[in-house]
């Protein structure tokens, strides 16, 4: 989990902070990508390559998905797979990630802590248009909850043409980590990967019976079948499924470093036809 201390001694080398054993942590992180570990001292000194720079804001929501685990699944696996693809990138990607934002969309009766679309909506503005503030305008919105696809896309858009800024957008979904009740392949994937990022059981609940023929329209949230597998039981798996979504994601996270910053600062050319 990200944590640190302020290094008295820095250099202009060494501009980051010296992390040290843990105090507060805020999530999982990568400590050396992590946005809050930041001085403003650190800010100046990347100023020069801002516009080269990628900021991650992960999207997670609270919610039961059935899995046997605690509401906050979508940011065990979410945080825990950039922290891995941010380690795997090389010391020389300039990317920094932010802490996950937890109040987004949640239309199912086992959500909790969820807001309305706009206000979801207004959340992501305020917060990339306080990224922006800051120098850098390549940014990643990092989503968890398949609730929350449609949203991302509409408020990338949205930032895209209001604030000019250069707007990418992936969901787990996209890494064979589905949390979708009825679409999702991977659901017994994301128990085990659970399991092994919390080291504990699933609740073995009883299953409510599927329902024939179902669609996406009937998107009920309902316990997985059979039972569980033990903390032991995933101790091979757990690991190689966490390897492989972070294998996945930094390798989209290279191909979005590699595109080159927006033409004209980001501004919409306005064409006029008779």
């Amino acid at each position: 989990m990200a944590c640190a201390v302020l290094n008295s001694n820095k250099s202009k080398t060494d501009s980051l902070l010296s992390m040290r054993p843990r105090l507060q942590p805020l999530c999982v992180a990568d400590d050396r990508t992590f946005w809050p570990w930041l001085t403003w001292a650190d800010f100046a000194l990347q100023r020069d390559s801002a516009a080269d720079t990628t900021v991650i804001v992960p999207l997670a929501g609270l919610a039961d998905w059935g899995l046997g685990h605690a509401y906050d699944a979508e940011e065990q696996v979410l945080t825990a797979v950039l922290r891995d693809a941010l380690r795997l990138r090389p010391a020389s990607a300039r990317t920094w990630m932010l802490p996950p934002l937890r109040f987004v969309i949640g239309p199912d009766a086992g959500c909790i802590c969820a807001v309305e679309p706009p206000l979801a909506h207004a959340l992501i503005d305020e917060t990339i248009a306080s990224v922006a503030a800051a120098g850098f305008t390549r940014i990643v919105l990092c989503n968890a909850s398949p609730w929350n696809e449609e949203l991302i896309d509409a408020a990338a858009r949205d930032i895209r043409i209001s604030r000019g800024i250069q707007m990418f957008c992936v969901n787990l979904s996209a890494l064979n980590l589905d949390f979708h009740p009825v679409r999702s392949k991977s659901r017994r994937q994301l128990q085990t990967l659970l399991t092994h990022l919390t080291g504990r059981t699933p609740e073995n609940v009883e299953a409510a019976p599927e329902k024939a023929n179902a669609t996406y329209r009937d998107e009920t949230v309902r316990p997985l079948a059979g039972p569980p597998a033990s903390a032991a039981e995933v101790a091979g798996e757990g690991p190689a499924l966490l390897l492989k979504a972070a294998r996945h994601l930094a390798s989209l996270l290279d191909e979005i470093a590699a595109r080159p910053p927006l033409p004209n600062g980001g501004t919409l050319s306005v064409r006029t036809y008779p």
